[in-house]
């Protein structure tokens, strides 16, 4: 980022020295440029922060599509699972089935001997 030459407090402070028709012509001048080159470094600043914003923004805005988009998917998919993820659902049941069934099994057979 450019370095600005000015602050507030340095233009309100700012006093020009008097010649004999009034104020330094050639003073007030090279101040006026001084001025005059903040605010062009202030306008970049600006100008580049605004782009910034509207990038981010259109961004931003992408980035909701997709999650709105995702959402419904997923949405979807927990009122209609797929055959393959029912079959895995029910694969997990059956496998945690199979192990309490060994489990019972087991105990059972600790009792008899």
């Amino acid at each position: 980022m450019a370095k600005v030459n000015l602050d507030i407090q340095s233009i309100l402070d700012k006093q020009f020295n008097i010649d004999f028709r009034g104020y330094s012509a050639e003073e007030v001048d090279a101040y006026l440029d001084l001025v005059i080159e903040d605010y062009q470094t202030y306008q970049e600043i600006t100008g580049e922060l605004n782009e910034k914003i509207e990038e981010l923004e259109r961004t931003n805005a992408s980035l909701r599509a997709k999650l709105i988009e995702v959402e419904g998917r997923t949405r979807a998919l927990e009122a209609n699972p797929t055959p393959a993820q029912q079959g895995a659902d029910n694969l997990d049941i059956l496998k945690r089935l199979s192990r309490l069934e060994d489990e019972v099994f087991a105990q059972q057979r600790d009792r008899r001997e």
